[in-house]
């Protein structure tokens, strides 16, 4: 999911950034279940324009909502979506004041979320309103605004309305990479495996790239990673100018699951077609990592290496 939708729905990141949760076997809900300020959202018309395009919004403006408001706004005609599987969404978010769009995600293509027990935990209203509704069914999520801080000015009301635009049951990630190992060539860092099955890397000799490396260390045997995936994975990151280690899945203890189109450039292009059980070094060049203003926003600087274990791909 994007940032805006995380920042609306809160918990919600831990779907894209934290340690992937076990798909939840409850029975589902019969019918997508609407929550809220719901009269609140009558007004609202929403014009279908298909899955790629953002539908047209008509609704009495300013919407203004008291507490967290969902609304089946037209059911779809396809599968109906039951917990446990994986939905795939498309939104578009407005301000609620004027209707100005805030971020759409009908271009760039649909959005993995899987409805288990940590979305239904997290995000109670978006997964009863997910769960029962149908493929292509249209449903609408209001957000109050907030009041002005020393900090911060006031907030309107925002308006996320989500489309189904599909539903697959959920594929359990593997425990570790499976595949045939691979032998790199050299004047690569070098990534050897302790006795605890954490990779370590050593960057002495490895010169910095002239581009993207995307280098298979056990090339898997499992589906193909494509661009649009939410990717569940265990990685290390060191720098490449002194090898120091910055970020590491292994460290936190759990693995790390986010859609691969919402990361840095240099993943997003070195791990698309790849496949699931693959594990795979990425030496990224600074313009593919974080670029100029990492410092400032707490990131590392520079050339960077990673080793990224593919254990599932939804």
């Amino acid at each position: 999911m994007r940032r805006l939708l995380a920042m609306l729905i809160p918990g919600l990141l831990l779907l894209t950034a934290c340690g992937g949760s076990p798909a939840t076997t409850a029975t589902p809900e019969p019918t997508s279940q609407s929550a809220g300020d719901v009269a609140k959202l009558d007004s609202l018309k929403v014009s279908d324009n298909g899955d790629k395009k953002a539908p047209g919004l008509d609704f009495t403006k300013p919407l203004d909502v008291t507490q967290q408001t969902i609304k089946l706004v037209t059911d779809g005609t396809g599968d109906k979506v039951k917990a446990g599987q994986v939905a795939q969404i498309t939104y578009i978010a407005v301000d609620g004041h004027d209707g100005k769009t805030l971020e759409d995600t009908f271009p760039t293509g649909s959005q993995p979320v899987e409805l288990n027990d940590q979305l239904k935990t997290n995000s109670a209203v978006l997964y009863n309103a997910l769960v029962g509704a149908k493929v292509g069914a249209d449903i609408a999520f209001a957000v109050p605004g907030t009041a002005a801080s020393a900090e911060a000015a006031a907030t309107s009301s925002q308006l996320v309305v989500f489309k189904i635009t599909g539903v697959k049951d959920a594929v359990k990630p593997l425990d570790k990479p499976e595949g045939d190992t691979v032998t790199p060539p050299a004047g690569l860092p070098t990534v050897k495996v302790d006795d605890k099955g954490v990779p370590q890397i050593s960057v002495d000799g490895a010169k910095a790239p002239q581009a993207l490396v995307s280098q298979d260390l056990i090339k898997g045997k499992g589906a193909v990673v494509k661009e649009t995936d939410t990717l569940t994975v265990n990685y290390v990151g060191v720098t490449l100018a002194d090898g120091k280690k910055f970020d590491s899945s292994y460290d936190k203890g759990q693995t790390a699951s986010f859609a691969l189109n919402g990361v840095i450039k240099g993943w997003t292009q070195g791990l698309t077609g790849k496949t699931v059980g693959s594990r795979v070094l990425l030496v990224i060049p600074k313009s593919l990592a974080y670029g100029d203003g990492a410092a400032a926003q707490g990131q590392p600087t520079g050339d960077l290496v990673f080793v990224v274990d593919i254990l599932g791909a939804q």
